[in-house]
């Protein structure tokens, strides 16, 4: 019978639509206290727990499937007066179908409101990592592999395979990125921080390389390179750097070894332990500069962009050696005689 038919119960989806529509009416009944408790609850603080609470939102979620989260991780109430609030905020701001995918901080006293627009303007988390003045590449691989925001694609890979994808020619990626703090979003890999720290060393030699100081008889960027690696490891004081550098350029010049210990360090790679003997200085490596004339062929570690700027602008002077005061400090002297005077004063003495 027609009468019959128009009392039927809806089926499916039409349920919900049907509650969502006696909800509505029921806040609109309750008039301004349903208006009120609307406002007060997308304004008020969400439910952190801790301080470093936060919430993924996967690529091509919907705005349901967002709120669905936001409620199996505890921070909206099974309720479904909180779903129908989440609904008409949304909306409200018109944001429902513009949320960006990533991972959002939750910090203490963060609102619905605020939330969402922190989602809409896909102000997602940044993690940092620093890479460290001096580290040779096997730390910053180690550091790479130990940062837990980063999805892990290099365990596995050489370095030759690691320089090969970054075009880095000669196949050896020592030297090769340049010590910063950088930013990255979770989802982003150890392979994207490289590249980007890769791109800011060449970009750094490229805008400083042409202009070196007129005496610097480096033949290119690439020696540049290692050699601002050998200054990096041999004082720890910006300052003195220039200072150093002036003492390798003016040694280069003249025909002399280097003759400096990090090398030697780098050529004995795990067999160093912390210290080294006479005849360490004696054995022959490809990066031992006691036994080799010149610099050795590739960066020993991963020089700053102030070791850069000294080996391209040395300090002017005519000190040929230098020795360590104990102190973090150096004595520079011009010829050997004095040099050996200060390896008296400041090494053998100490020793005794």
């Amino acid at each position: 019978m027609p009468f019959e038919r128009s009392f039927r119960r809806p089926q499916g989806g039409a349920v919900l639509r049907v509650l969502f529509a006696l909800v509505l009416a029921a806040l609109v009944g309750g008039g301004a206290a349903a208006w009120f408790d609307y406002q007060r609850y997308t304004s008020a603080a969400l439910p952190v727990a801790g301080d470093a609470a936060t919430v993924d939102v996967p690529r091509g979620a919907s705005y349901p499937q967002i709120v669905a989260e936001l409620r199996r991780i505890g921070i909206v109430a099974r309720d479904f007066r909180m779903m129908v609030y989440w609904r008409a905020l949304g909306r409200e701001l018109g944001v429902a179908g513009r949320l960006h995918a990533g991972e959002y901080a939750l910090p203490q006293g963060i609102t619905p409101r605020e939330l969402l627009r922190r989602m809409a303007a896909g102000e997602v988390v940044q993690h940092r990592f620093t890479i460290v003045d001096g580290w040779t590449f096997r730390q910053l691989r180690l550091a790479l592999a130990n940062e837990a925001g980063l999805q892990q694609t290099l365990p596995g890979s050489s370095d030759e395979e690691i320089a090969r994808r970054l075009a880095i020619e000669g196949g050896k990626p020592e030297g090769w990125f340049l010590p910063e703090t950088y930013s990255f979003v979770k989802g982003e890999s150890d392979f994207d921080v490289l590249q980007r720290a890769h791109a800011a060393m060449k970009k750094t030699l490229d805008e400083l390389w042409p202009q070196r100081s007129a005496d610097v008889k480096l033949a290119s960027p690439y020696e540049a390179l290692i050699l601002a690696s050998i200054v990096e490891k041999e004082t720890a004081r910006p300052a003195e750097r220039p200072q150093i550098a002036g003492v390798f350029v003016r040694r280069l010049k003249f025909g002399m070894r280097l003759q400096t210990d990090p090398t030697v360090i780098y050529g004995m790679g795990e067999n160093y332990a912390g210290n080294f003997r006479r005849s360490d200085l004696e054995t022959d490596t490809p990066f031992n500069t006691y036994t080799r004339d010149g610099l050795p062929p590739t960066p020993i570690a991963l020089p700053g962009s102030v070791a850069l700027q000294a080996v391209l602008h040395p300090a002017p002077g005519d000190a040929l050696y230098f020795v360590a005061r104990g102190d973090g400090s150096h004595e520079f002297s011009p010829t050997l005689d004095a040099h050996n005077r200060a390896v008296q004063k400041y090494q053998l003495h100490r020793s005794q």
